[in-house]
């Protein structure tokens, strides 16, 4: 493992474009994949570059954060490694919560000065990407910067929706602008590299990833620049001009979990045959929680570009272009399409599945010939038989007791339970 390094995980705010999926976890809490939360590809990232030293910053809903991290990373006796949770605390010296991502590193700091450190890596917990930490910290040292951003080639598009970084031929980032307007996007082109212009990717989007000297960060957060609270929009265009602050370029896939929409796609895109993001890769493994879970039975189900976790019982009729997380029930005469079923967190016994029968309670997972299309269905849903949801740009967004529509998606909430025959 480096000794000269150690990461900084920020666990997020409040999350609320990621809302209903955030009402009850925090957004690197949130499960993906069918079987993975979103924290696990930061830390993931960081052992795959031999980091393994790792501080994860929570404070709001953190409590299923806090339990995933708990479980899910031992490291041997005999190993340095560890992943600690440093959540928000009121101290005698701030009896403040944290006030954005610079403040959460600051009053962190008292904590990570018992380690011995060069370099401090910052990393979001609400990214999905594959990186070679290695490779930056490497190309940092070489450039004898102060600070290092990792930045992502984008298009005039996207460019509107992100911080811009130019940079000049040496790789030093010159200025910095928060979200351009379409019209001033010009002024804001650098060269990255032919195979990205070719593309029409002319511009360099932060994609929220840092690298500091140890002596850099402190004196910005301590001296510097005290009463800054965010590095996106005060730290970084502040060191601009006054360090030596370099551009590392990444060309892979990485996308920013912000929204409902942004989510979803992201999850449905690893049903391609070769997904960008690619969790069949053997140096780029991403780690969770060990589940003793049997493996999935399918019985009579037509499955089509679909991911299905440990431990399903699927009597569907068809499933296409779908994610189905652990344990995940679906009964017969059913048909899945576009959809995430995030699964649940324990099976329902025979009896315990009778006796809902009984009460007029839906079984536990999603009941007999029911539609769902363009769903997302959060943990522990009992969905009755003969329900249909049929997502889609039709639907209005809005938010309801038992399910949250955005940008044509719907969401059903976490532990919701629909009865026999309801349409959405």
């Amino acid at each position: 493992m480096n000794k000269n390094v150690i990461a900084i995980i920020l666990g997020g705010g409040a999350g609320t474009r990621l809302s209903p999926l955030t009402s009850t976890r925090s957004k690197p809490a949130v499960p993906i994949a069918g079987k993975y939360r979103l924290v696990d590809i930061p830390i993931s990232n960081c052992l795959n570059s031999n980091i393994g030293r790792m501080y994860v910053l929570t404070q709001f809903n953190s409590a299923s954060l806090n339990k995933h991290i708990k479980n899910t990373y031992h490291f041997s006796a005999f190993s340095s490694a560890f992943v600690d949770i440093i959540a928000a605390e009121q101290t005698p010296d701030n009896p403040a919560w944290f006030q954005g991502t610079a403040d959460a590193v600051r009053q962190s700091l008292r904590h990570i000065t018992q380690q011995d450190f060069e370099y401090v890596l910052i990393l979001s917990g609400d990214q999905l990407y594959q990186m070679d930490f290695e490779d930056m910290i490497e190309n940092h040292i070489q450039s004898h910067a102060d600070i290092s951003i990792a930045t992502i080639p984008v298009g005039t598009q996207e460019a509107t929706e992100f911080g811009i970084m130019k940079k000049g031929e040496d790789g030093i980032i010159s200025s910095f602008i928060e979200k351009p307007k379409a019209e001033v996007l010009s002024d804001w082109e650098s060269d990255t590299g032919e195979a990205m212009v070719k593309q029409g990717r002319n511009y360099l989007a932060s994609m929220g990833i840092y690298i500091f000297g140890r002596k850099v960060l402190f004196d910005l957060l301590q001296d510097e620049f005290k009463d800054a609270t965010d590095f996106g929009k005060e730290i970084i265009p502040y060191s601009i001009t006054k360090h030596n602050v370099v551009s590392y370029q990444y060309e892979g896939y990485w996308t920013d979990i912000g929204n409902i929409h942004s989510f979803f796609e992201a999850n449905l895109a690893l049903t391609q045959d070769i997904p960008e993001f690619n969790l069949f890769d053997n140096d780029r493994s991403i780690f969770t929680r060990p589940r003793m879970l049997p493996p999935a039975k399918i019985s009579g189900t037509t499955l089509e570009k679909t991911i299905i976790a440990e431990g399903c019982i699927i009597n569907a009729s068809r499933v296409e272009h779908s994610v189905l997380g652990i344990r995940t029930r679906i009964g017969y005469g059913t048909t899945v399409v576009s959809c995430y079923i995030m699964g649940t967190d324990f099976f329902e016994t025979l009896d315990e599945m009778n006796n809902s029968e009984r009460n007029g309670l839906p079984k536990l997972g999603i009941g007999e010939r029911c539609y769902i299309k363009n769903a997302i269905i959060d943990k522990n849903c009992r969905i009755g038989n003969d329900v249909r949801i049929n997502g889609g740009p039709h639907l209005p967004n809005g938010d309801h007791s038992l399910y949250t529509i955005k940008d044509g998606i719907v969401v059903v909430k976490k532990g919701a339970v629909i009865p026999n025959g309801f349409v959405i």
